[in-house]
């Protein structure tokens, strides 16, 4: 039956419901509180899917992967974005399929790092935080170090400039690395900005709220069992998707308005 359905009903009704219940609603971020600004989380998850089920060839040539492609609203960790394709898409291909808010902070992982792209959100006032790539090249302009900053976590704050073709593809415009200690592990990581304002424990800050959309596809796949089919048509996948979509949102919806009565 959900071949013959067009998902794009499904997909409307959970934009409407989203518009209605939630996005003129009050701001709900646990952390993040002083960043008065939009912040959203994108990356991408892969639904494993059976060859023998479906005869929709955009899923056959991948050894049966769909993926998710998704841009997560911060405020409510709700999609404002979704995009199916089949499992071998790249993540940075469809890294500029949505269009983000002027000022807006956006949150991924480095398998987006595109710095053309980049220079793309730079160019249209968008804040980005990343980690940087094993193999960026770079020159470090300066390096800021002190023992009030390794007390809370930071080795060191390195505004940058990129060397080589990346420097063109970003317009030869200055970024910044922040080198951050984890206590708990000991591992350390580098954040990639071109915010050159914020202090460096805001930049982590912000980075570490990129597992939300973990969290996220967690509940999609697990908790409402997207991982199995009810069709076998790109079209019935989308249908599921989108209604359990829609399923979250509500539950999303009646757990707010039960905390707050």
């Amino acid at each position: 039956m959900n071949e013959h359905r067009d998902y794009n009903l499904f997909r409307d009704l959970y934009f409407a419901l989203i518009s209605s219940l939630w996005a003129k609603d009050v701001n709900h971020r646990k952390e993040l509180r002083i960043l008065k600004r939009k912040v959203y989380l994108t990356d991408a998850s892969v639904i494993p899917v059976c060859l023998s089920m479906f005869d929709c060839a955009v899923f056959r040539s991948n050894k049966g992967a769909a993926k998710l492609h998704t841009v997560l609203d911060y405020d409510g960790c709700l999609p404002v974005f979704m995009e199916v394709t089949d499992g071998k898409v790249h993540e940075s291909k469809r890294a500029n399929s949505f269009s983000f808010p002027k000022g807006s902070v956006v949150v991924v992982d480095r398998s987006y790092v595109d710095f053309q792209w980049m220079n793309v959100l730079d160019s249209k006032g968008c804040y980005f935080v990343t980690r940087s790539k094993v193999n960026m090249k770079y020159s470090v302009i300066k390096s800021y170090q002190s023992e009030a900053m390794l007390a809370g976590g930071i080795i060191k704050d390195q505004p940058i400039t990129l060397d080589g073709a990346a420097a063109k593809r970003y317009g030869y415009k200055k970024l910044r690395l922040v080198h951050v200690l984890d206590s708990t592990t000991g591992d350390e990581y580098e954040f990639l900005t071109n915010n050159l304002q914020w202090k460096p424990t805001m930049v982590a800050m912000i980075y570490k709220q990129r597992w939300q959309i973990e969290i996220f596809f967690k509940h999609l796949k697990q908790c409402l069992k997207v991982t199995s089919f009810v069709g076998t048509s790109k079209n019935a996948v989308q249908i599921q998707i989108w209604t359990s979509l829609i399923g979250i949102l509500l539950l999303k919806y009646i757990q707010k308005k039960v905390i707050y009565k």
